[in-house]
């Protein structure tokens, strides 16, 4: 029988991505991204939880996501679960888990650019507009 390992999250990057190179020469990069919930407590009060998952993306993903997120930016991230472990200093196991993205949307909106100063809003007529 097959398994899924599946992982969607969307949320806000936390800290600017980190990219770096494997030794052999394909990129990695590395974010936070903070995943906030929203929810009424028992006591009727409104609440927010927020999840911190730390999305690594590999060669031209990793590249793309280097080039095009930002600490603050919006995204959606798709992948697999995996836990890194790593022995610390004080030789306790360590476990940290991980989305190895495989999609990552970037949703935020570009800036439009600017009209010049002679093409104000004032300034058009009703011919020059394309549609």
């Amino acid at each position: 029988m097959a398994g899924l390992n599946k992982v969607i999250v969307i949320g806000n990057v936390g800290t600017d991505p980190e990219m770096r190179y494997t030794p052999t020469g394909n990129p990695v990069t590395s974010f936070r991204l903070a995943v906030s919930r929203n929810y009424n407590s028992p006591e009727g009060e409104r609440r927010q939880e927020t999840e911190w998952f730390t999305v690594v993306a590999w060669n031209r993903l990793a590249e793309n996501c280097n080039q095009f997120l930002n600490k603050g930016s919006r995204a959606y991230v798709e992948g697999r679960l995996q836990i890194r472990s790593w022995e610390g200093p004080d030789g306790q196991r360590r476990f940290r888990p991980e989305v190895v993205a495989n999609t990552v949307l970037f949703l935020d909106r570009r800036p439009t650019a600017a009209l010049p100063e002679e093409m104000t809003e004032e300034s058009l007529e009703a011919e020059d507009l394309p549609f």
